[in-house]
């Protein structure tokens, strides 16, 4: 298996960075730039990526390890669409994968590999002009998917120095729904202040930015913001892949044997699972199984035992903190209040 490698650089073209990635978690980002920093744009044969699975394991944040729970994350994985706008205001849609395997190699260690969809591959491989690249080490300390995007909007136009986006339009590339942080100044400090401490101490650019312009012209609501990119040379130590995972909780892992007994999830996780996605996968499996006690312990039985009123009343209780959040109404913490609501049936 190849060794990993401290330069890997990222090269991604300009159409492809204008993605929509509301669907799309931290570490399924952070997997897809692992993934264009290991192949060779101009080389299709390249299009399959193997990681050892402690590798994988760690970029993705995952800790189980048995035959059944990765089948689940291969089937989330390679049904995961991306939304891209059209030059005449439509839309494509496609997944980026379409094979995941999981499988021992001939000295009986555990792989992963992956491999694009075939729709994918025009805007991954053979081209020659309108792309950026970044050493992957950028993505690697980033701990939101609005900061690893907001660092690959903006890094794009870092030889240009200056981008103006539409509000609406960089919320759709960052991953943050239309409805979310209503109000700017909710906006700026959760997301655009953020984001710019972020790129500050962890990525080789940082930015400023001002009001673009207003809808109705001054004192309007604002429409855009005009950002500048600077060139950053202090940012804190580089996070290399092989330090990344070295440093990961999630590396040590049992071997899998699919042949024995307990390779099945029992009913408890195969619902954690399942309920994690109405959270967006926001929460590791500790923090899941702690809200998930919680609700079974205090919701009545038609909830707790109906998988889909379940989900939906985690989801219902996930939505009102976000909504709450983008109002600044939250004292301590999004996850300190899920655990007090999430027993409230109403």
């Amino acid at each position: 298996m190849a060794k990993i490698k401290k330069d890997y650089l990222v090269v991604k073209q300009n159409v492809l960075n204008e993605m929509r990635s509301t669907n799309m978690s931290l570490q399924e980002l952070r997997l897809f730039s692992v993934y264009l920093s290991k192949i060779n744009p101009q080389d299709l044969s390249t299009r399959v990526v193997r990681f050892a699975l402690g590798d994988f394991l760690a970029i993705m944040e995952l800790s189980q390890k048995n035959i059944a729970y990765f089948k689940d994350v291969a089937k989330n994985l390679i049904h995961k669409p991306i939304e891209m706008p059209t030059e005449r205001g439509g839309f494509v849609m496609f997944n980026l994968f379409r094979v995941f395997k999981l499988d021992k190699d001939e000295f009986g260690d555990w792989y992963v590999e992956i491999c694009a969809d075939d729709e994918a591959l025009p805007l991954l491989f053979d081209y020659r002009k309108n792309f950026f690249r970044y050493e992957l080490w950028n993505a690697l300390s980033l701990k939101s998917k609005n900061q690893l995007r907001m660092y690959e909007v903006l890094k794009q136009y870092e030889r240009i120095g200056r981008r103006v986006i539409a509000i609406d339009e960089l919320k759709g590339m960052l991953g943050v729904a239309k409805d979310e942080y209503p109000e700017y100044k909710i906006f700026r400090r959760d997301v655009l202040e953020v984001c710019r401490a972020a790129l500050t101490d962890h990525t080789d650019i940082s930015f400023t930015y001002e009001v673009g312009k207003r809808y109705g012209g001054r004192g309007g609501k604002i429409h855009s913001l005009a950002f500048t990119v600077t060139k950053n040379e202090n940012f804190k130590d580089k996070l290399e892949l092989d330090k990344f995972i070295d440093l990961s909780p999630y590396v040590a892992i049992d071997v899998i044997d699919p042949d024995e007994d307990d390779v099945a999830l029992n009913p408890r996780e195969e619902r954690l699972l399942f309920l994690m996605d109405a959270f967006q996968c926001e929460y590791d499996m500790v923090k899941m199984a702690e809200l998930y006690d919680l609700a079974m312990n205090a919701l009545p039985s038609s909830i707790a035992y109906d998988d889909m009123a379940l989900y939906n009343h985690f989801r219902e209780k996930h939505n009102y903190v976000k909504r709450v959040a983008s109002e600044g109404k939250i004292q301590k913490s999004e996850y300190g209040l899920l655990r007090k609501i999430i027993v409230h049936r109403t």
